[in-house]
């Protein structure tokens, strides 16, 4: 946008009483952010009335130095270093309500090391301000040298395959089911019976901790003794995601380290205990050689819509800088929210080592992790061996996919489930190591497969081609042209 606006002399900015934000120096439409720049995208809906130049300067202004009235301690400061500065607005295409606005944010504002202080500047009071009618931030771009200030992922991908002794193909878990009512021998039942088809792991759900009719303790004593008893059945690593998730910091560490004592390899936690939290597990799974599972529980209350809130493309940003080894970051073709172009901008987030900027993706800046180790995607949310083929061709092999439906409502039984759950795995594996098209093919091949296997013809006939087709609410803006591609 070429809106320009003069900037006052200094004896006219600190004169007192209320200016606009742009006329305060939060918008510079000449500023070339530095290498060493946070940069922030947010989408902007202002109140009738407020033009998209003055939104965007009073976006920077409230999360970074400003007030609603002009203060001469700014004069105290390095103002012109410290204050945020909004450099470019573009109108969102197809919406001439909404704006993209680019705001870059000098390095020494922020305390390095901590996702907490990131996200009380840039998130922290300018959601609720009254001329905007929303905002949404909808990517970031995080310098190296701030990068490099966190420590990653506890484990990462590649010492997490080392660990368990498997590559080549994604990890196989299932979610326990019930959630909730379960006893803790019942429960440690269907953990035996699902490892023991087969799985790689499973898992608590975000909403078992301790209740009632199973206290924390007596869940981590059935299942690691199932866990145990599946290694020795079947000569594999194993593991169940113990959730430790609790009221206080000193009983999230009591259940961690007991579940260390029974000799769990993984710990799982909540989003909801907060980004303090998770940085302070990230570093107790460091020291303890743990694999750190997050569940990325309440999530959607603020990443689903495209109006307001946080795109989970920065909260996967985020939970990688905060050292997260896994996370669930959408299936597509499931029954949680997801369109494929955009889950597939999460993944690259989560694994890649450069992530270049794709508009069709939703990624909107080149983003370097300078080595910072790799986070495990997660897919979990009403999928089915029927789907494996578009499973493996939409998000590839470093991943964890998640069947709990699809294992523990096998018509017949837990442990069958597991096993129709692997046998289309290795199939489809195969397959595309034989050089397949497996997109394509992938019906026929696990047709094929079941004929030698009645578990997996029992899942196939039981769920056939049932998925979750809704048209998604965060498909990206943006789309290639055949301009664009050539």
């Amino acid at each position: 946008m070429a809106t320009e606006t003069a900037q006052r002399s200094a004896a006219d900015r600190y004169k007192a009483g209320v200016m606009q934000y742009k006329e305060m120096g939060y918008w510079q439409p000449d500023y070339e952010p530095s290498d060493t720049d946070i940069i922030a995208l947010f989408r902007i809906s202002p109140q009738d009335g407020v033009d998209a130049v003055e939104a965007a300067a009073a976006v920077a202004g409230e999360s970074s130095t400003a007030t609603w009235t002009v203060v001469w301690t700014d004069r105290l400061t390095a103002c012109d270093k410290y204050r945020a500065k909004a450099y470019k607005v573009e109108q969102v295409p197809g919406n001439p309500e909404q704006w993209f606005a680019y705001i870059a944010y000098d390095l020494d504002l922020f305390e390095p090391g901590s996702i907490a202080n990131l996200t009380a500047s840039i998130i922290g009071n300018v959601f609720g301000f009254k001329p905007l009618k929303a905002l949404r931030l909808e990517d970031m771009r995080l310098p190296v040298a701030y990068v490099k200030t966190f420590d990653g992922p506890a484990t990462g991908i590649v010492v997490e395959r080392e660990r368990l002794d498997k590559f080549g193909r994604p990890l196989l878990g299932a979610t326990v089911k019930p959630k909730l009512g379960l006893s803790g021998r019942n429960y440690g039942r269907v953990v035996y019976e699902a490892l023991k088809g087969g799985l790689d792991f499973t898992k608590d759900d975000e909403n078992i901790n301790s209740q009632p009719f199973m206290h924390w303790r007596d869940r981590f004593l059935y299942c690691m003794e199932a866990v145990k008893k599946a290694e020795a059945a079947s000569g594999e690593i194993k593991g169940t995601y113990l959730n430790v998730t609790a009221a206080t910091m000193e009983d999230m560490y009591e259940r961690a380290e007991f579940a260390k004592e029974l000799g769990s390899t993984i710990v799982m936690i909540d989003l909801v205990i907060g980004y303090t939290a998770i940085q302070s597990m990230s570093k107790w799974a460091r020291r303890n050689d743990m694999i750190l599972h997050l569940h990325r529980a309440g999530h959607s209350t603020y990443t689903r819509q495209k109006s307001h809130g946080v795109s989970f493309r920065v909260i996967s940003k985020w939970m990688r800088l905060a050292g997260v080894d896994h996370i669930h970051a959408g299936t597509v073709v499931g029954k949680l929210e997801g369109d494929p172009n955009t889950t597939r901008g999460f993944y690259d987030i989560l694994r890649e080592d450069f992530v270049p900027r794709k508009l069709e993706h939703g990624v909107f800046f080149d983003q370097p992790w300078a080595s910072t180790r790799k986070v495990m995607p997660v897919a979990s949310g009403g999928i089915h061996a029927g789907q494996m083929h578009q499973l493996i061709d939409l998000l590839g092999e470093d991943c964890v996919l998640q069947f709990g439906g699809g294992t523990i409502g096998h018509p017949m039984g837990i442990a069958a489930g597991a096993v129709a759950n692997r046998v289309a795995l290795e199939a489809m594996i195969l397959a595309r190591n034989e050089g397949r098209d497996i997109k394509a093919e992938g019906p026929e091949i696990l047709e094929k497969a079941g004929k030698f296997c009645q578990p997996l013809a029992q899942a196939l006939s039981t769920w056939k081609d049932i998925t979750f087709d809704y048209t998604s609410t965060d498909a990206p803006d943006f789309a290639p042209t055949a301009t664009a591609m050539a």
